[in-house]
């Protein structure tokens, strides 16, 4: 297999990728929130994930997938204040914390096919691995880690081996207080401490998702704790590589380091990777200003979900990129271009990858996933006229393995036969291009454009394309 770096979160550098077990990495991705649709920021951190598999994948390794769903515990600060995000959702709409789960997990699913990412292995709910959660509470518990008050069970960070390493901060400089918790819980150590379990009392006594907790009663987990209860049961105590947004790292992903190596007395996980934002205009992207978007939005303003994806292959996933609607057609454009040229190739088959190209594409590739390189190789190979057109084919369907373009669907389309009336309207347009007759021309190629076929005009004359 070849050489595969990554820039790993732990140590902030590039490292050489050495699996736990030859041949297989073990990969768990942190999912969403369930109470609401997720904009596009959300989905391309989804995508980043999906290049990471199957990146994996291209070079040979079988990737045991796992993206979790969060569907309770998760609270509003991000940290151990607020109200419950699922419950905030099922009060807004009227429904039960489980209907809004199932509601926005479907649209969500939904989502991550229109944008051809590959399927999870394992998609765990969170609400389906209490018991495993309250195990892993009463193993801190035992072994002296964590501590019980009135209101909920902590974590004790004073006792945690190298507690920042991930974000490399101190401990007072930790973002928004790791775990300010119950500000009215005399209890509480210490406000770097971090819930474990909630009792329903206090802020939480009208929790509506609680669960009994024999021989210490009724609460809900702490969202920390679901990541790792749900990684260990699915992947093992240790784990190749964990995905997440910049924004988990200190304190989602800190307490998740914590408390797992606590439990288990072994590393947690070996490669941490971190994808940035998506920017809108420069900005963060945001439901209150109106900028986050969904993938709805995107396909009601006429774009396929793909070309979102082409967009997003534009970034490396440690840059943050800007989102803009001119942006995405410039996108669009880029896309049509390479599904027109790839359709150019459709006569041709049993052609070979080249392997100059093939080497090109896996170092870039390769080099902490740079799917921008990438995309240049792609297009070099797509433009190089030296190239036989049936190795051309074969070599850019290879690559699409990575990219996941659906290139190969735009080979069946090239070969659909026009309908006669279809092919009146050509020939309708033909003749008044010969004519000069660009009214009748621009109104015709809409008619074309309407019945989903896009019509180019170029040095070789009129093309036409199904969509």
């Amino acid at each position: 297999m070849e050489k595969i770096s990554i820039f790993n979160t732990l140590g902030r550098e590039k490292q050489e990728f050495k699996p736990i077990k030859k041949g297989w990495v073990l990969f768990y991705h942190c999912g969403p929130t369930v109470y609401w649709t997720q904009h596009i920021g959300n989905l391309r951190g989804m995508f980043c994930g999906d290049i990471v598999r199957r990146t994996f994948e291209y070079n040979g390794y079988k990737v045991k997938h796992v993206r979790n769903y969060t569907d309770v515990g998760h609270l509003t600060s991000d940290s151990d204040e607020g109200e419950d995000k699922m419950e905030k959702g099922a009060k807004r709409e009227g429904l039960s914390p489980a209907e809004i789960a199932d509601k926005y997990i479907k649209i969500f699913e939904e989502d991550t096919h229109a944008l051809n990412l590959l399927e999870p292995h394992k998609k765990p709910k969170a609400t389906e691995y209490v018991k495993e959660m309250q195990k892993m509470v009463k193993d801190l518990l035992k072994k002296d880690f964590a501590y019980q008050t009135e209101l909920a069970i902590y974590f004790d960070v004073s006792k945690a081996k190298d507690y920042t390493k991930l974000s490399g901060q101190k401990l007072e400089e930790n973002i928004s207080g790791a775990g300010k918790g119950e500000v009215e819980d005399p209890g509480k150590k210490s406000p770097h401490d971090f819930a474990i379990w909630f009792f329903k009392k206090g802020a939480h006594a009208n929790a509506i998702q609680t669960w009994d907790f024999p021989g210490f009663g009724q609460g809900f987990p702490g969202w920390h704790m679901e990541c790792s209860a749900m990684s260990k049961k699915l992947l093992g105590d240790t784990i190749d590589v964990h995905m997440g947004g910049i924004e988990h790292i200190p304190v989602h992903h800190t307490n998740e380091i914590a408390q797992s190596e606590a439990a288990t007395g072994k590393k947690y996980v070996n490669y941490w990777l971190h994808n940035e934002h998506l920017l809108v205009n420069d900005r963060k992207m945001a439901k209150s200003e109106g900028t986050g978007y969904s993938l709805a939005e995107v396909k009601e303003k006429g774009f396929d979900p793909l070309t979102l994806r082409y967009f997003f292959l534009g970034a490396h996933y440690r840059s943050k990129q800007n989102f803009t609607w001119e942006a995405l057609e410039a996108a669009q454009n880029g896309l049509k271009n390479i599904y027109n040229k790839v359709r150019e190739l459709g006569g041709y088959s049993s052609g070979i990858v080249n392997t100059e190209y093939k080497d090109k594409f896996l170092k870039a590739i390769n080099d902490d996933f740079n799917t921008p390189r990438a995309t240049a190789v792609f297009l070099n190979v797509l433009t190089w006229a030296g190239l036989k057109p049936e190795d051309k084919l074969a070599t850019i369907l290879d690559f699409d393995r990575v990219f996941g373009l659906d290139i190969k669907k735009q080979l069946t389309k090239s070969k659909e036969k026009i309908s006669d009336d279809v092919q009146e309207l050509i020939d309708k347009r033909k003749k008044a291009r010969e004519n000069k007759n660009w009214e009748e021309s621009d109104h015709l190629r809409k008619e074309l454009e309407n019945l989903g076929y896009t019509v180019e005009d170029g040095k070789e004359g009129m093309k036409v394309y199904k969509q």
